[in-house]
């Protein structure tokens, strides 16, 4: 059974105005598709070129989503393709907060320079993207926020400092915002994959040593893919977890475990 089958239909997602960064590639681009077909209304971010991911969804699930370009650490420019989607879609209802950058570095060689640029597009974004749609979704009665974290700073990683200093903002930002909005019924959640093997971290990180220490972690005998992560996130914006909020849901194979 493939994961667009295996997937679980929510009713109450159908028409609502979804947007998410870094939404054409990787993750995000099974983040995509998997609102998509949800029926959902779907706005996405990225830097690079899309056009050819659009034309894929357009034609594979009858949905086409709209793209715009952006850098998200341009926080005007991320505001005004916040807008742009409220004006094309409704006011946004769930928030994906997903694009992130880990590159590797060592203590020593961080500049602030890259410390400011680390947790402009890892934090900081995340932070101002949520201010934007919180007046929408109060209006509209309530909404979802997603945030995508990771498991790296629950390990105590080595190798990239920064990255993972963020990711424990992310979470302590997530739990705040649940607080502060949960009155307005804005739900806010953090979502924390394990190691997914995305077209880049195959490239880049995912040599055979690290992928079979990694492996002898895991609970669950396989690496993650892009499709792994999507049905936590479609759950968390849906209805099915209305009585969830400020929480931080780990979706990585057991590595981590609770309890």
């Amino acid at each position: 059974m493939s994961p667009e089958s295996a997937m679980p239909h929510y009713p109450d997602l159908k028409g609502q105005s979804v947007f998410i960064t870094g939404g054409g590639s990787g993750i995000g681009a099974a983040l995509t598709e998997a609102f998509l077909r949800q029926g959902c209304r779907v706005a996405f971010v990225q830097r690079s070129d899309a056009g050819a991911f659009v034309a894929q969804m357009r034609g594979s699930t009858g949905n086409q989503p709209l793209f715009m370009p952006c850098d998200i650490t341009d926080i005007p420019k991320l505001k005004a393709c916040l807008a742009a989607a409220a004006r094309a879609h409704g006011p946004v209802t769930v928030l994906v907060n997903n694009a992130a950058n880990d590159k590797r570095h060592a203590t020593g060689d961080v500049t602030e320079a890259f410390w400011d640029w680390s947790m402009a597009i890892n934090l900081k974004a995340y932070f101002f993207a949520c201010q934007a749609v919180v007046a929408g979704m109060r209006a509209a009665g309530g909404g979802a926020i997603i945030n995508f974290s990771s498991i790296s700073y629950l390990m105590g990683n080595a190798g990239y400092p920064a990255y993972t200093s963020a990711n424990g903002g992310i979470t302590a930002l997530t739990r705040s915002l649940a607080r502060e909005f949960g009155g307005d019924n804005i739900r806010v959640n953090a979502l924390l994959p394990g190691w997914v093997l995305t077209e880049r971290q195959l490239k880049m990180w995912a040599n055979p040593g690290d992928l079979a220490t990694h492996m002898k972690k895991q609970c669950l005998k396989r690496h993650l893919a892009p499709a792994d992560i999507v049905g936590g996130a479609v759950f968390l914006a849906s209805c099915a977890s209305r009585m969830m909020t400020g929480q931080a849901m780990v979706i990585d194979g057991g590595v981590t475990v609770t309890g």
